[in-house]
């Protein structure tokens, strides 16, 4: 026959447990604020300093922990590389499926992911880490290798839209990679414009001038005639 615990004895044994939780490891919510905290300063790292010249001490020295605590997370610098990384992808992706999920035509979905795309490159502190590391990535083979694997599977969602576009006859036959990478190329451009402005924070209206502008070059280069706006 199974023994009981009394309630008095179960309410003690949780606050043995919650004692020993305060003063041991710590909570999920505890944990993973400790893991966004850790994962911003290394992307600020990073962005400032480049990969190579960014170590982990340093990083743990800024936010305060131990480099053990660090060491445990991720054992190399390209482990916490590849975190802050992967972060960024699951957002970045989310942020445009969420264009593609509205239920819109094939060519409005095409426009609302590409915009998403624009605005979510011009934010600073995303822009400058990832600027840093294509500017690393010149000289460096591997990690060339690894901006490409993650510039695929970020643009997937938006190669989807194309095909998409594609088949609905809106957008002209041809390799979808090659025309992903012409859109990406026209919506960079308009980043630089805005990454560049002598003004920390750029007029709205001034943006979404400079995302409509490349968005009809695409239009003129990649539609069908029949569906390309008027007067162009």
């Amino acid at each position: 026959m199974a023994l009981s615990v009394p309630p008095i004895g179960r309410h003690r044994t949780s606050m043995i447990r919650a004692r020993r939780r305060a003063g041991g490891r710590p909570t999920r919510e505890e944990a993973e604020a400790l893991t966004r905290r850790l994962l911003d300063s290394a992307r600020s790292t990073f962005a400032r300093k480049g990969i190579a010249n960014s170590s982990m001490e340093e990083i743990a020295a800024e936010l305060g922990i131990s480099k053990h605590t660090l060491y445990r997370r991720y054992p190399n610098r390209q482990a916490l590389l590849e975190a802050v990384v992967e972060r960024d992808l699951v957002r970045f992706r989310k942020t445009l499926a969420e264009a593609a999920g509205q239920g819109e035509a094939p060519l409005a979905a095409l426009r609302d992911m590409a915009f998403r795309y624009f605005r979510f490159g011009t934010d600073r502190d995303y822009s400058a880490f990832y600027l840093s590391v294509t500017a690393e990535a010149v000289f460096s083979l591997p990690l060339r290798e690894r901006l490409a694997a993650w510039s695929s599977a970020a643009l997937e969602p938006l190669v989807q839209a194309i095909i998409s576009a594609q088949a609905a006859g809106l957008v002209v036959p041809g390799s979808t990679i090659e025309i992903c990478h012409v859109l990406i190329d026209l919506l960079e451009g308009a980043n630089n414009r805005v990454r560049l402005c002598l003004s920390e924070s750029p007029d709205a209206s001034e943006r979404l001038r400079l995302f409509e502008s490349r968005w009809a070059v695409f239009q003129t280069a990649m539609m069908p005639e029949p569906n390309r706006p008027l007067g162009v």
